[in-house]
């Protein structure tokens, strides 16, 4: 029995043994968060949430950003995408009277990557 155990604990068995436990792991942490959900929050410039603004969703297409779809904030400026394809995007949020915010390009690891972004969208200058 020890000299299984010595076979078992030995580095040629346990470096690829973590290698292919951290690909295993890493494909079902991807199987199940590829949804395309993308949730976030619009404020304005005092950090007041923003209801009704439109959130624009931007996707890299080959060469330049192409707006793909369009979104309204809540009553607490909240804002859901539903069916983001891609994992190179950028977001923007306007409100005529209140502002706009700068286009702001979001990092994710993988398509369709589901997601809450940490900071919120911040509306500044009259728009």
């Amino acid at each position: 029995m020890s000299g299984w155990r010595a076979i078992l604990l030995n580095r040629f068995v346990l470096v690829p043994g973590a290698i292919v436990l951290a690909i295993v792991l890493w494909n079902v942490y991807v199987a199940t968060h590829n949804n395309g959900l993308l949730i976030g929050r619009v404020t304005d410039s005092s950090g007041r949430p923003v209801a009704d603004a439109t959130v624009s969703l931007w996707i890299f297409n080959f060469t330049t950003y192409e707006e793909k779809e369009r979104v309204k904030t809540d009553a607490e400026g909240v804002f859901r995408f539903t069916d983001n394809p891609s994992h190179r995007i950028q977001l923007s949020a306007e409100k005529p009277g209140v502002g706009r915010s700068p286009r702001i390009p979001v990092f994710l690891y993988f398509r369709a990557q589901d997601t809450t972004l940490d900071a919120p969208l911040r509306l500044a200058g009259a728009g």
